[in-house]
């Protein structure tokens, strides 16, 4: 055998014994665990939720590395740069891995390719809600009461590009009506501006809206999810409700930098699985409003690649662009 031929043969055997070592002996120092939001943000609690049972799993502490800014991009870049060697984990988001993707002309990072999926850990639905004055008790009345006053009735969000955002915006492409966007600085003053009738409609999450439908200060007509929410369960989906296909969620999960080895993908993904299986962590993340997911890797990669292409085509449609 020619000398080059063996060396480069052995050297391709030493690395496939290291790879495997290494998805053996996983994990023997502790895991970082990045976030692109704030802390105290939700991203940051479910990270800690799910990280310090997934800690005792692995029996290797995981340290949650919250990197806030750019609107996220920030945090996701290092993660996409991060070494691929098990001990660089991203917890992503419908913002870093569905809006900003799609909304933002050049990112630093690929939200596909840079990445290996693991997990989808959990997710939120969001709450068509109006106020009580608009005389509509479902979201049928609400769509032929927007089509009798084209342009009259309007809709709070988060701000420009929010999930809340382009949520009404997709009620105004499937529906076929003509409401009018008012974005505000956040979640809290778009509440606000809903509870005095400042505006008619806003899509909210459960934590976020629950509060005030139970003083009857809103009135919720459809949860965004494809089932009904295990958090409001009499309240029927958008789907049920009038329009059929109609999904958006406020979703986590977990990542690796792309290269990171298959067995330690899989090797986290199970105990991920497990942890999420867990009576006192489902009930963990039904307090802040969220319910556990799950499934494979490539489930978790095809809805990250699913949810890209539908907020391109809802913002393309709209023309929405990040600010």
């Amino acid at each position: 055998m020619n000398t080059n031929v063996l060396r480069l043969a052995c050297a391709m055997s030493l690395a496939a014994s290291c790879s495997i070592t290494l998805a053996q002996n996983y994990p023997v120092k502790p895991i970082r665990l990045i976030i692109a939001q704030a802390p105290g943000s939700a991203t940051d609690v479910v990270s800690r939720t799910v990280g310090t049972k997934l800690s005792e799993a692995l029996g290797q502490s995981i340290v949650v590395d919250v990197r806030p800014g750019a609107g996220g991009t920030l945090g996701t870049e290092i993660a996409a740069k991060a070494p691929p060697d098990g001990y660089n984990l991203f917890m992503a988001n419908n913002s870093t891995h569905g809006a900003n993707p799609a909304l933002y002309a050049k990112l630093p990072y690929d939200a596909v390719k840079d990445f290996a999926p693991i997990i989808f850990v959990a997710a939120t639905p969001y709450v068509l809600s109006v106020h009580p004055s608009l005389p509509v008790a479902n979201l049928k009345q609400l769509i032929a009461l927007a089509k009798s006053r084209p342009g009259q009735i309007n809709y709070a969000s988060a701000g420009n590009g929010s999930t809340h955002h382009l949520s009404g915006e997709l009620l105004k492409t499937m529906a076929g009506i003509e409401i009018v966007h008012i974005p505000y600085k956040g979640t809290t003053p778009g509440i606000a501006a809903l509870l005095s009738g400042e505006v008619s409609i806003m899509f909210n999450t459960v934590t976020g809206i629950q509060p005030h439908v139970k003083t009857g200060r809103v009135k919720t007509l459809a949860v965004t999810t494809a089932k009904r929410s295990e958090m409001m369960p009499g309240v029927p989906t958008m789907s049920e409700a009038a329009l059929p296909g109609f999904e958006m969620l406020s979703w986590f999960g977990l990542l690796a930098p792309a290269a990171t080895p298959r067995n330690v993908i899989t090797r986290v993904n199970t105990e991920t699985a497990k942890v999420l299986a867990m009576p006192e962590i489902r009930t963990a993340l039904a307090n802040q409003g969220l319910e556990t997911r799950g499934g494979t890797p490539e489930q978790f990669g095809d809805y990250i690649k699913g949810e890209i292409a539908k907020i391109t085509k809802i913002a393309k449609t709209a023309g929405v662009k990040a600010e």
